[in-house]
């Protein structure tokens, strides 16, 4: 290992006190955000609020501190569905009543991985992992539909957010130790007392969600005004009747696609990843791995049908949240520090620089000459940033950050619906496309 010597760190002072580009920098940097400095005026204007194709959807729902994106941008679909069914004009559904469910599944499912890697150390890369990333807000697509054909849907009148299921930290350390108690507690007692230490914390962990986001209805009154101020009631509603009667929308015709472009994902093969999932018996997280124009191809073709798409991005990179625009050429820092940032994108998922870690909605995309240019985006911050909760990115950000849509399957090549048939290759729990669940 080779240190820093004297002579090494005298010339990179030299060489930085001689550069007046560096000066004016150091200075800027004294009162102003590294992005303050480097954003590229022209980014906005090359990115207006206008696209070719405008879904008209309602308005932007907020999630606020808690990490349910993956839900809230979910039923932002659904709720397009029903609300059209009933003629109303706003609508939401219960992100809560979801959020109970899939918190208390993926309980359950984490107390069976612990059971099942109980032999294998404490220290093993497997129970390292699952005991620092624990039971979280995250999910993919397929954990949605796993807990929505289960316990079913109510509107958000049925079951509204609390504080903790708006700022769900502490609630996640309290379930989180309980259950590393549990992984303690089931290598110091014999096999056949682990079901009962089981059925406890299980039993437990569920009061900890009832007094946190309250205990889920088992029937509704589902009151509602249509567009033309009429009021409706349906009484003594099933949540699971309100799913069959209200969504006109087959949730198994729809199939996650990704965009890995890695050396271990082949492109046009089916991939899952160890140890995701919320719903112990409910549908398994899988993915179709696509090149990027056979990606957008089909996200383009669901949007040019009028239907809004879920997705998966890294939205830490190149994001302006006061403009609400992404975009990788809005932000120069190469040109602010004078550094070589190249990376492809298979280098950034495989360092880790970048991964999934939020879920929105696709409403809305520009084509120029048959080509997108720009995407409009609903998000779940709320309608007090961007274009009242709406946000733009760039083509360009999406193809460096866009990694998972879900699309119906009618899209497909039949290449594609063939792919599907296949056996999926099992990826690490640590894969960067299981990281929207973390």
């Amino acid at each position: 290992m080779n240190p820093i010597i004297k002579d090494d760190l005298q010339a990179m002072r030299e060489a930085y006190l001689s550069d007046g580009k560096a000066r004016v920098v150091r200075n800027a940097l004294t009162n102003n955000d590294v992005t303050t400095i480097s954003r590229v005026f022209e980014a906005k204007s090359a990115n207006p609020n206008l696209f070719s194709i405008n879904l008209k959807t309602m308005g932007a729902v907020n999630q606020k501190k808690s990490g349910r994106c993956w839900i809230f941008s979910a039923l932002n679909i659904l709720r397009e569905k029903i609300a059209a069914k009933y003629d109303m004009k706003e609508f939401e559904l219960s992100q809560n009543y979801i959020a109970f469910y899939d918190k208390l599944e993926k309980t359950n499912y984490f107390l069976e991985v612990l059971i099942a890697e109980k032999d294998s150390p404490l220290d093993s890369p497997v129970n390292r992992y699952l005991l620092h990333t624990g039971v979280h807000d995250g999910g993919q697509w397929h954990m949605f539909t796993s807990v929505v054909k289960k316990y079913g849907l109510c509107p958000k009148s049925a079951m509204p957010e609390t504080y903790q299921s708006s700022n769900t930290r502490g609630m996640n350390g309290i379930l989180n130790h309980r259950l590393k108690k549990f992984a303690a507690d089931i290598r110091s007692h014999e096999e056949r007392e682990i079901p009962a230490l089981k059925k406890q914390a299980l039993k437990e962990c569920y009061g900890v969600l009832c007094s946190c986001f309250g205990v889920p209805p088992v029937s509704f009154t589902f009151e509602y005004e249509d567009k033309d101020g009429n009021y409706h009631a349906e009484y003594d509603v099933k949540p699971l009747d309100f799913l069959k009667n209200s969504l006109d929308m087959n949730l198994d015709d729809y199939v996650a696609i990704i965009n890995g472009p890695t050396a271990d994902k082949p492109f046009n093969h089916m991939y899952t990843v160890q140890y995701l999932g919320n719903v112990a018996d409910g549908e398994p997280v899988r993915f179709l791995n696509l090149d990027i124009d056979a990606f957008k191809k089909l996200i383009l073709a669901q949007l040019e049908d009028g239907e809004p798409v879920w997705f998966g991005c890294d939205c830490g990179k190149a994001g302006d949240r006061e403009n609400g625009l992404w975009d990788d050429q809005a932000f120069d820092y190469e040109g602010t520090f004078d550094l070589d940032l190249s990376m492809t994108k298979a280098e950034m998922l495989d360092t880790g620089l970048s991964a999934m870690n939020h879920a929105m909605v696709f409403t809305g995309v520009n084509l120029r000459e048959g080509r997108p240019d720009r995407w409009k985006i609903e998000n779940s911050w709320g309608t007090d940033v961007a274009n009242k909760g709406y946000f733009i990115c760039s083509d360009s950000w999406f193809d460096r950050y866009m990694y998972e849509a879900t699309v119906n399957i009618k899209y497909l090549s039949e290449e594609q619906k063939a792919a599907l048939q296949e056996e999926p290759k099992v990826l690490a729990p640590w894969d960067p496309f299981g990281s929207l669940a973390d």
